[in-house]
């Protein structure tokens, strides 16, 4: 099965070497995130016994206050759990049941692939008392770290998930529209995972987070939903349970955010393809068998049952919630939808002997019937994501094939840079996917972006304004010069809505307010001039040495740039294959993708170098900004800093992979020293700015005991 009770348990769990023993590794991880009282009876042991091993770590004795980490942080408990836990003791740890652990790993962006398609094969770790040497290794553990960070600079000074509370715009549009009649953008505040069915516990659209949307020009927030979640299928509502109180709060959701004049936008991603006991019941539903491994079919859009529940499905939201803005639709590529989603049509006799863009074009229509019988006025956007024949042959040509079979009251919403020729560092590519150091829109948006026009249709383009997975821990890289660039080709063009995000990059600020102002204006407006263009030049030096990412869509999901100093340096090659956006190890041939060693490690050095270089300008004008200029600069200052330690760290952890595979001791020693005093920047900028580290797809990608963990990995390679 794609997604087991019990997942496979095919590889040992990742060796931490640098812990006397497992148990306190788990202790260490889950610290500040799980109570004592939970640690303990998983580790089958007292809490007091567990309270004097935590001081023997260096921990405070009374473990500080927790957030609650399995409400809304439950990916970073599972990650840093996934290769020390069994199944059974991860269950108890999050208070889950199996099936609850499955609909996360299935549906939750694809959180089982993040994972590695496998559980490691843990043992049941329990607590017991240290030997004379496990102590004295204790004891190095600790001393280790408090080198670097004293005992009073332990723990945040702003908590995780305080920024919740704390909204700011700095650049408010006051009046100003921009080019764009439609400027929707993803919740910073939605998971995804099934966030209608409790909207009191996890709100996904707050209304200090509105406010600062509103503010800023934002008419529109998307986030996902699955169809049958909303309107079950006759005959197998069993798979539906709850969508009542999931419509319920979709019209809660929806009137809320009406009175701050921004529309609500349904991510589409169907007909999804469902599990095996569903087409066991529903044949007529049963498509081409798109993964014989794992038994998964899609849905088969050719026989007589799957577009009219669609429409059906479409029209009966709409008409139950009609304040909704709309939808967005993404056909090919993401998730199993219908036979030729993932390019196997030629296993269905019925589909076959269709093009590819007429089941789109099926598709599209079904929905839009739907949804305009029930709303005239709602917007349909039909997204050209992996839009093409098979192996992403033909796209240009496939593109216009789709546009031609779209209704003439639907959006075409296209990629902007998909389908972008580049040449980093000498090594020709092909953007595909999202990239903010290449700017779009590629001469095939922009052709696609004509065509559509010329048909009539109304145009929207998808960007990555505040962050991309280039890097997507900081919620906005400050290199607006590159999205000004970007916003500015596009109004050229004509382009009337703009997608300002994927799940990450929704942060109320940074590089949002360019869809209103250039930043020039913006820069300007915060400070006096002399201090205003020094900052306009580091800002400008940021962009130029981003340009430098050496861009390919396998190394920005893998490489350690997410992640940064979280990532632990390995003493030798694991052999383990590094995961999309879930666990990077040490897999430098899959980081660099299409780029030789050499050329990746000189991009990355580029990239680190070049932004190193412009923030000593920054420290230049700190001790000249006036009090009421203080709150923007420390912003910038964050933003920049923190970037810089992603960056900085992927470009040490490739030499420090470089030289371990070259037998070069004092070349691993250098990187493991620079990333040393690397991560103990991180730490006291995460410390007080909890949106450091938080992407909400993937919530925290580290917290601050995961970069004391990294300090003792540095320091035990010196």
């Amino acid at each position: 099965m794609l997604i087991p009770d019990v997942p496979d348990v095919t590889c040992p769990p990742l060796e931490l070497p640098h812990f006397p023993t497992k148990w306190q590794a788990v202790l260490w991880r889950n610290y500040n995130i799980v109570p004592l009282r939970k640690l303990a009876e998983i580790l089958e042991c007292s809490e007091a016994e567990l309270s004097a091993a935590a001081q023997k770590l260096g921990l405070p004795a009374v473990q500080p206050p927790t957030a609650d980490w399995i409400r809304y942080g439950y990916l970073t408990v599972i990650r840093n759990n996934w290769h020390l836990l069994n199944y059974e003791q991860l269950l108890q740890l999050l208070e889950w049941t199996p099936e609850r652990m499955r609909a996360a790993l299935r549906e939750e962006d694809f959180l089982w692939g993040k994972m590695g398609n496998m559980k490691p094969a843990c043992d049941k770790v329990v607590y017991t008392p240290l030997s004379a040497e496990e102590c004295s290794a204790t004891e190095q553990f600790r001393q280790r770290w408090q080198k670097y960070v004293p005992a009073e600079e332990y723990g945040y000074t702003e908590h995780p998930f305080e920024f919740s509370g704390k909204y700011r715009t700095f650049f408010p549009a006051n009046g100003k529209e921009g080019p764009f009649s439609l400027r929707f953008v993803h919740s910073y505040a939605a998971t995804c995972g099934d966030l209608l069915l409790d909207i009191e516990s996890r709100d996904p659209v707050p209304e200090n987070l509105l406010k600062e949307y509103a503010a800023q020009g934002i008419n529109g927030i998307w986030f996902h939903v699955i169809l049958y979640q909303l309107h079950p299928v006759k005959g197998s509502e069993e798979f539906s349970e709850g969508y009542e109180t999931r419509l319920k709060n979709l019209a809660k959701v929806v009137e809320r955010c009406k009175k701050y004049g921004i529309g609500i936008y349904l991510y589409l991603n169907e007909p999804r393809g469902m599990t095996e006991s569903f087409y066991d019941k529903n044949p007529g539903w049963r498509g081409v068998l798109s993964s014989p491994a794992n038994q998964q079919y899609a849905n088969c859009t050719s026989k007589g049952e799957v577009l009219p529940w669609l429409e059906d499905a479409m029209f009966t939201i709409f008409k139950k919630v009609p304040e909704l803005a709309g939808a967005f639709m993404i056909t090919m590529s993401e998730n199993v939808t219908h036979c030729n989603s993932q390019h196997k049509i030629d296993g269905c006799p019925l589909c076959r002997n269709l093009h590819g863009s007429e089941i789109i074009g099926a598709i599209a229509k079904a929905a839009e019937r739907g949804m305009h019988k029930a709303v005239p006025e709602a917007k349909l956007l039909m997204s050209d994501w992996a839009w093409a024949e098979k192996n992403f042959d033909h796209e240009a040509e496939f593109r216009k094939k789709v546009i031609d079979q779209l209704p003439e009251n639907v959006w075409f919403l296209t990629i902007s840079e998909w389908g972008k020729s580049i040449a980093v560092g000498g090594t020709p590519n092909v953007v595909f996917d999202y990239s903010i150091s290449q700017p779009g829109p590629s001469d095939e948006s922009a052709e696609a972006v004509r065509y559509a026009k010329a048909r009539g249709l109304k145009v929207a383009a998808k960007i990555q304004a505040n962050n991309s997975w280039e890097l997507s821990s900081v919620p906005y890289i400050p290199v607006p010069y590159l999205i000004e660039e970007h916003i500015g080709r596009l109004a050229a063009a004509g382009v009337d809505g703009i997608m300002l995000s994927w799940t990450h990059g929704g942060y109320p600020g940074g590089n949002l307010a360019l869809i209103h102002s250039s930043t020039d204006e913006l820069v300007h407006s915060g400070f006096r001039p002399e201090i205003a263009e020094k900052i306009c030049k580091a800002l400008r030096m940021f962009g130029e040495a981003f340009r430098n990412f050496p861009f390919d869509v396998i190394t920005a999901y893998t490489c350690p740039a997410n992640y940064g100093a979280m990532n632990l340096l390995q003493a030798n090659d694991t052999g383990r294959k590094a995961t999309m956006v879930g666990f990077p190890y040490d897999d430098l041939t899959r980081w660099r993708s299409c780029y030789p060693e050499d050329v990746f490690e000189n991009q990355f050095r580029k990239v680190s170098d070049g932004w190193g270089a412009a923030l000593p300008i920054l420290e230049e004008v700190k001790n000249q900004i006036l009090p009421e200029e203080q709150d923007l600069f420390r912003e910038i200052e964050t933003m920049a800093w923190g970037a810089y330690c992603h960056l900085y760290s992927t470009d040490l952890q490739i030499r420090f992979i470089r030289s371990r595979n070259a037998g070069d001791t004092a070349g691993m020693k250098e990187a493991a020293a620079k990333e040393l005093e690397n991560t103990k920047r991180l730490y006291h900028i995460m410390r007080k700015d909890s949106r450091i580290g938080f992407e909400s797809s993937n919530h925290y990608y580290y917290t601050l005991n995961d970069l004391l963990e990294k300090i003792v990995n540095c320091e035990s390679f010196l």
